[in-house]
């Protein structure tokens, strides 16, 4: 067996295009928070930072954020203007 082979197997094996154990680990630790109840706590403390001090570096780290992006996904307008389409 080759170093690189070595190097990718373990407890997180490529999946190919997707990860559906990623996305399963992602859901459960969502719906975790959900019913935790923290979610109107951190709500509000993310209003607080986007208004206060800290919100002029939050914006600049979002354009930053924004301006890596490749554009908007196609899929999140569809069936926006066509009731047909959704």
């Amino acid at each position: 067996m080759t170093e690189d082979r070595k190097k990718t197997e373990g407890a997180w094996p490529n999946e190919g295009e997707g990860s559906r154990s990623g996305a399963r680990a992602y859901d459960q630790a969502s719906e975790k928070f959900a019913r935790s109840g923290k979610v109107e706590s951190k709500a509000r403390e993310a209003r607080q930072a986007v208004e206060g001090p800290e919100g002029k570096e939050l914006e600049r780290a979002e354009a930053v954020g924004k301006s890596h992006a490749k554009g908007e996904d196609p899929a999140l307008d569809r069936g926006k203007t066509d009731p047909a389409k959704r």
